[in-house]
């Protein structure tokens, strides 16, 4: 599912990504008990600096989806109203961009096979087995590109990925990762976008593996205008929010050297790079006028995963890209994941002054400027 807004804007119709104004988003009783309406900012128009002959791609992204496990069988962990209506107040954003991206943690499978995880108690073992319905939910909202390259999604083993290539197949959306589907190629609107994904996990293509890594790019970068990379790094939980220099290390596996990786791969053709992994937010940096969001975070994770503190914070990023993949601009909706992992607007905007301070730290001398509001622009 591909859908776009358009603006009249000097006499031609351009793509872009909107804040509506003063939208009101009404989220159905039937989630959590939670009746909540909230207001978004002022409409903002993230073209407004961009020349009128340019090209501009929209991408909206996001960390994490896990909308619900049905492992173990009791007591499952699955949303109420059988999870209709989880994604319903962030759908406008998702559903407006070119391109939507997401990390799925996790696969999607009806058959009850055991576990591939080794689990001395299967009621606290982290594996996630989603019904295959909630693929529905995941394409109704408006995602396009899909990244498999994470610890969850070998939960099931081999029956649990392809049934969940599968569903993705049936719905038309474009995914990759795994070593046997380590890249993708797709083209919209004249646009031909690469797209590939890494994590250090087993079955997935590798985040360690710079040679095979810069290789896939170069690929991409050969055949394709635009190409976008997903990655899964880092070390996890809210004491690990900074980038590490060099590499980082986490039970005992190593997480990856997340600065060599993402520059190396720009330097090889990438054009944005996201990255999702530690269950925080992460920093942002512009190197060679590609951006770099380097956690997204926790999106829609419900029930089973720690959301207090930053934890429970992350953005939904909107980017605007010109037809050569060079970063013009971009937003962050800010969002809160309420109850046992709804994803809401937050009219707090807690995560905005969060990846303000975060890259500012880690990157003083790349980070984007960032607006109280979320709006991100390079700096001159």
């Amino acid at each position: 599912m591909i859908q776009r807004i358009f603006l009249f804007f000097l006499g031609i119709f351009l793509p872009t990504c909107l804040v509506f104004g003063q939208d009101k988003i009404q989220v159905p009783d039937s989630v959590q008990g939670i009746n909540l309406i909230m207001e978004t900012d002022s409409s903002v128009n993230l073209l407004e600096n961009v020349p009128p002959t340019s090209k501009s791609i929209c991408i909206a992204a996001v960390g994490d989806i896990m909308l619900g496990s049905a492992y173990p069988a009791f007591p499952n962990h699955l949303p109420p109203d059988d999870g209709l209506h989880l994604l319903d107040s962030v759908k406008p954003w998702l559903q407006n961009a070119t391109l939507t991206f997401g990390n799925l943690e996790g696969t999607y499978l009806d058959d009850a096979i055991p576990t591939s995880k080794k689990c001395r108690d299967s009621t606290k073992c982290y594996a996630f087995r989603s019904p295959e319905r909630y693929f529905s939910y995941v394409a109704e909202a408006g995602f396009d590109l899909l990244s498999l390259a994470n610890n969850h999604s070998g939960d099931f083993g081999i029956q649990g990925r392809e049934r969940t290539m599968q569903l993705a197949d049936s719905f038309g959306l474009t995914y990759a990762g795994l070593q046997s589907c380590p890249f993708a190629i797709l083209t919209v609107d004249s646009i031909r976008y690469g797209f590939a994904a890494f994590a250090p996990n087993s079955g997935c293509m590798q985040l360690n593996d710079l040679k095979t890594a810069t290789g896939i790019v170069d690929h991409l970068d050969s055949l394709c205008d635009i190409t976008i990379i997903s990655f899964h790094g880092g070390a996890e939980g809210s004491k690990f929010q900074h980038v590490a220099q060099g590499t980082e290390k986490f039970l005992g596996e190593n997480r990856g050297n997340l600065r060599l990786f993402t520059h190396t791969l720009i330097d090889h053709g990438a054009d944005l790079i996201l990255g999702h992994g530690p269950h925080v937010t992460r920093g942002m940096e512009v190197y060679k006028e590609r951006l770099i969001a380097y956690s997204l975070g926790n999106f829609a994770t419900y029930e089973r995963f720690n959301l207090s503190g930053p934890n429970g914070v992350c953005p939904l990023l909107l980017v605007n890209l010109d037809s050569s993949g060079k970063f013009i601009e971009g937003q962050i909706i800010a969002i809160r994941q309420v109850g046992e992992g709804i994803p809401m607007l937050d009219p707090s905007k807690q995560v905005i002054s969060l990846i303000q301070n975060l890259s500012q730290s880690d990157f003083p001398k790349t980070y984007p400027a960032i607006s109280e509001e979320g709006l991100i622009s390079p700096r001159e």
